[in-house]
Protein backbone atom coordinates (compact mmCIF):
# COMPACT_ATOMS: atom_id res chain seq x y z
CA UNK A 1 0.00 0.00 0.00
CA UNK A 2 1.41 3.35 -1.02
CA UNK A 3 1.31 6.17 1.50
CA UNK A 4 2.25 9.81 1.08
CA UNK A 5 3.60 12.03 3.79
CA UNK A 6 4.05 15.77 3.91
CA UNK A 7 7.63 16.85 3.33
CA UNK A 8 9.51 17.49 6.55
CA UNK A 9 10.20 21.21 7.04
CA UNK A 10 13.75 22.12 6.15
CA UNK A 11 15.91 25.21 6.39
CA UNK A 12 14.62 27.95 4.13
CA UNK A 13 18.08 28.25 2.58
CA UNK A 14 17.93 24.60 1.50
CA UNK A 15 14.28 24.47 0.54
CA UNK A 16 12.87 24.50 -2.96
CA UNK A 17 12.57 28.04 -4.38
CA UNK A 18 8.77 27.95 -4.16
CA UNK A 19 8.83 26.82 -0.51
CA UNK A 20 11.46 29.41 0.35
CA UNK A 21 9.46 32.18 -1.32
CA UNK A 22 6.31 31.12 0.50
CA UNK A 23 8.15 31.16 3.83
CA UNK A 24 9.47 34.68 3.21
CA UNK A 25 6.00 35.90 2.18
CA UNK A 26 4.42 34.36 5.27
CA UNK A 27 7.08 35.84 7.55
CA UNK A 28 6.68 39.38 6.29
CA UNK A 29 2.90 39.19 6.02
CA UNK A 30 2.80 38.11 9.68
CA UNK A 31 5.17 40.96 10.54
CA UNK A 32 2.89 43.42 8.76
CA UNK A 33 -0.12 41.96 10.56
CA UNK A 34 1.60 42.24 13.95
CA UNK A 35 2.51 45.88 13.25
CA UNK A 36 -1.08 46.69 12.27
CA UNK A 37 -2.44 45.02 15.40
CA UNK A 38 0.20 46.84 17.46
CA UNK A 39 -0.82 50.20 16.00
CA UNK A 40 -4.49 49.44 16.60
CA UNK A 41 -3.89 48.41 20.20
CA UNK A 42 -1.80 51.51 20.83
CA UNK A 43 -4.62 53.66 19.46
CA UNK A 44 -7.19 51.97 21.70
CA UNK A 45 -4.99 52.17 24.79
CA UNK A 46 -4.22 55.85 24.19
CA UNK A 47 -7.95 56.54 24.24
CA UNK A 48 -8.21 54.96 27.69
CA UNK A 49 -6.82 56.05 31.06
CA UNK A 50 -4.18 53.31 31.10
CA UNK A 51 -1.28 55.49 29.84
CA UNK A 52 -1.82 58.03 32.62
CA UNK A 53 -1.76 55.20 35.15
CA UNK A 54 1.43 53.74 33.69
CA UNK A 55 3.35 57.02 33.43
CA UNK A 56 4.07 57.14 37.20
CA UNK A 57 5.72 53.73 36.81
CA UNK A 58 8.07 55.23 34.22
CA UNK A 59 8.96 58.43 36.05
CA UNK A 60 7.98 57.60 39.63
CA UNK A 61 9.55 55.05 41.92
CA UNK A 62 12.75 53.56 40.54
CA UNK A 63 11.80 50.12 41.75
CA UNK A 64 8.34 50.20 40.14
CA UNK A 65 9.89 50.58 36.67
CA UNK A 66 12.28 47.74 37.42
CA UNK A 67 9.25 45.58 38.22
CA UNK A 68 7.64 46.58 34.92
CA UNK A 69 10.84 45.72 33.05
CA UNK A 70 11.06 42.37 34.83
CA UNK A 71 7.46 41.52 34.00
CA UNK A 72 7.95 42.51 30.36
CA UNK A 73 11.08 40.36 30.06
CA UNK A 74 9.18 37.44 31.58
CA UNK A 75 6.29 37.88 29.16
CA UNK A 76 8.77 38.17 26.26
CA UNK A 77 10.42 34.90 27.25
CA UNK A 78 7.06 33.11 27.40
CA UNK A 79 5.92 34.62 24.09
CA UNK A 80 9.12 33.57 22.33
CA UNK A 81 8.88 30.06 23.75
CA UNK A 82 5.30 29.72 22.55
CA UNK A 83 6.11 31.20 19.12
CA UNK A 84 8.83 28.58 18.62
CA UNK A 85 6.54 25.67 19.51
CA UNK A 86 6.97 22.69 17.19
CA UNK A 87 3.75 21.02 18.33
CA UNK A 88 1.05 23.67 18.17
CA UNK A 89 0.44 26.31 15.52
CA UNK A 90 -2.16 27.87 17.78
CA UNK A 91 0.44 28.28 20.52
CA UNK A 92 2.77 29.98 18.05
CA UNK A 93 0.11 32.56 17.21
CA UNK A 94 -0.71 32.99 20.90
CA UNK A 95 2.94 33.81 21.54
CA UNK A 96 3.00 36.41 18.76
CA UNK A 97 -0.25 37.92 20.00
CA UNK A 98 0.95 38.03 23.61
CA UNK A 99 4.18 39.78 22.66
CA UNK A 100 2.37 42.29 20.44
CA UNK A 101 -0.04 43.17 23.26
CA UNK A 102 2.79 43.49 25.80
CA UNK A 103 4.73 45.83 23.50
CA UNK A 104 1.64 47.98 22.96
CA UNK A 105 1.05 48.32 26.71
CA UNK A 106 4.63 49.19 27.60
CA UNK A 107 5.13 51.76 24.81
CA UNK A 108 1.87 53.70 25.16
CA UNK A 109 3.06 55.90 28.08
CA UNK A 110 5.92 57.11 25.86
CA UNK A 111 3.49 57.64 22.96
CA UNK A 112 1.17 59.57 25.28
CA UNK A 113 3.97 61.93 26.36
CA UNK A 114 5.17 62.30 22.77
CA UNK A 115 1.72 63.20 21.44
CA UNK A 116 1.08 65.64 24.29
CA UNK A 117 4.36 67.54 24.28
CA UNK A 118 6.08 66.81 20.95
CA UNK A 119 3.55 67.23 18.10
CA UNK A 120 4.37 65.26 14.98
CA UNK A 121 7.30 63.39 16.50
CA UNK A 122 5.53 60.00 16.45
CA UNK A 123 4.95 60.25 12.72
CA UNK A 124 8.57 61.28 12.15
CA UNK A 125 9.81 58.33 14.21
CA UNK A 126 7.53 55.94 12.31
CA UNK A 127 8.78 57.16 8.92
CA UNK A 128 12.42 56.95 9.99
CA UNK A 129 11.89 53.47 11.42
CA UNK A 130 10.25 52.24 8.22
CA UNK A 131 13.00 53.75 6.05
CA UNK A 132 15.82 52.20 8.11
CA UNK A 133 14.07 48.84 8.25
CA UNK A 134 13.55 48.75 4.48
CA UNK A 135 17.16 49.81 3.85
CA UNK A 136 18.60 47.15 6.17
CA UNK A 137 16.28 44.50 4.75
CA UNK A 138 17.39 45.41 1.24
CA UNK A 139 21.05 45.05 2.24
CA UNK A 140 20.48 41.47 3.41
CA UNK A 141 18.30 40.41 0.47
CA UNK A 142 20.60 41.97 -2.11
CA UNK A 143 23.88 40.70 -0.69
CA UNK A 144 22.52 37.37 0.66
CA UNK A 145 25.17 37.75 3.37
CA UNK A 146 24.87 35.62 6.51
CA UNK A 147 25.00 37.93 9.53
CA UNK A 148 24.74 35.12 12.07
CA UNK A 149 28.23 36.03 13.34
CA UNK A 150 26.56 39.06 14.95
CA UNK A 151 24.62 36.84 17.37
CA UNK A 152 27.21 36.72 20.19
CA UNK A 153 28.03 40.42 19.71
CA UNK A 154 24.36 41.39 20.01
CA UNK A 155 23.90 39.14 23.05
CA UNK A 156 26.78 40.79 24.90
CA UNK A 157 25.69 44.27 23.83
CA UNK A 158 22.14 43.52 24.96
CA UNK A 159 23.31 42.42 28.41
CA UNK A 160 25.45 45.55 28.74
CA UNK A 161 22.50 47.75 27.63
CA UNK A 162 20.19 46.16 30.19
CA UNK A 163 22.84 46.68 32.87
CA UNK A 164 23.18 50.36 31.95
CA UNK A 165 19.40 50.83 31.98
CA UNK A 166 19.08 49.17 35.39
CA UNK A 167 21.96 51.28 36.74
CA UNK A 168 20.32 54.46 35.43
CA UNK A 169 17.10 53.53 37.23
CA UNK A 170 18.82 52.63 40.50
CA UNK A 171 21.19 55.61 40.60
CA UNK A 172 18.98 58.15 38.87
CA UNK A 173 21.19 59.34 36.03
CA UNK A 174 19.91 60.28 32.57
CA UNK A 175 20.96 58.01 29.71
CA UNK A 176 20.84 60.91 27.24
CA UNK A 177 20.92 61.08 23.47
CA UNK A 178 24.17 59.13 23.11
CA UNK A 179 22.62 56.02 24.62
CA UNK A 180 19.58 56.34 22.34
CA UNK A 181 21.89 56.62 19.35
CA UNK A 182 23.82 53.52 20.42
CA UNK A 183 20.58 51.60 20.92
CA UNK A 184 19.46 52.61 17.42
CA UNK A 185 22.67 51.05 16.12
CA UNK A 186 21.97 47.98 18.24
CA UNK A 187 18.42 47.67 16.89
CA UNK A 188 19.75 48.07 13.34
CA UNK A 189 22.22 45.26 13.96
CA UNK A 190 19.39 43.12 15.32
CA UNK A 191 17.37 43.71 12.14
CA UNK A 192 20.34 42.64 10.01
CA UNK A 193 20.76 39.55 12.17
CA UNK A 194 17.06 38.62 12.18
CA UNK A 195 16.66 39.20 8.44
CA UNK A 196 19.73 37.09 7.75
CA UNK A 197 18.22 34.30 9.86
CA UNK A 198 15.06 34.45 7.75
CA UNK A 199 17.15 33.69 4.66
CA UNK A 200 19.60 31.21 6.17
CA UNK A 201 18.63 29.67 9.51
CA UNK A 202 14.87 29.42 10.03
CA UNK A 203 12.93 26.36 8.93
CA UNK A 204 10.12 26.85 6.45
CA UNK A 205 7.55 26.18 9.21
CA UNK A 206 8.92 28.86 11.56
CA UNK A 207 7.39 31.95 9.95
CA UNK A 208 5.57 32.95 13.16
CA UNK A 209 8.76 32.82 15.22
CA UNK A 210 10.69 34.67 12.50
CA UNK A 211 8.07 37.41 12.33
CA UNK A 212 8.13 37.83 16.12
CA UNK A 213 11.92 38.33 16.11
CA UNK A 214 11.65 40.94 13.35
CA UNK A 215 8.73 42.63 15.11
CA UNK A 216 10.70 42.91 18.36
CA UNK A 217 13.66 44.51 16.57
CA UNK A 218 11.45 46.96 14.64
CA UNK A 219 9.67 48.12 17.80
CA UNK A 220 13.01 48.48 19.61
CA UNK A 221 14.24 50.64 16.72
CA UNK A 222 11.07 52.75 16.81
CA UNK A 223 11.29 53.17 20.61
CA UNK A 224 14.79 54.61 20.54
CA UNK A 225 14.30 56.74 17.44
CA UNK A 226 11.27 58.26 19.18
CA UNK A 227 13.27 58.85 22.37
CA UNK A 228 16.11 60.41 20.38
CA UNK A 229 13.81 62.80 18.53
CA UNK A 230 12.11 63.79 21.78
CA UNK A 231 15.44 64.47 23.49
CA UNK A 232 16.69 66.50 20.54
CA UNK A 233 13.63 68.73 20.77
CA UNK A 234 14.42 69.31 24.44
Amino acid sequence: MNTTTAPYPTLASRAEPSARAQFVRQTYSHLAGALLVFAGLCGLILQSTLPQKLIPLMVGSQYSWLVVMGLFMGVSWIANKWAMSDTSVGLQYLGLGLYTAAEAIIITPLLYLASAYYPGVIQQAAVMTAALFLALTAVVFMTRKDFSFMGPILSIAGIVAIGVIVASILFGFNLGTLFSGLMILFAGGAILYDTSNVLHHYRTDQHVSASLSLFASVILLFWYILRLLMSLRD
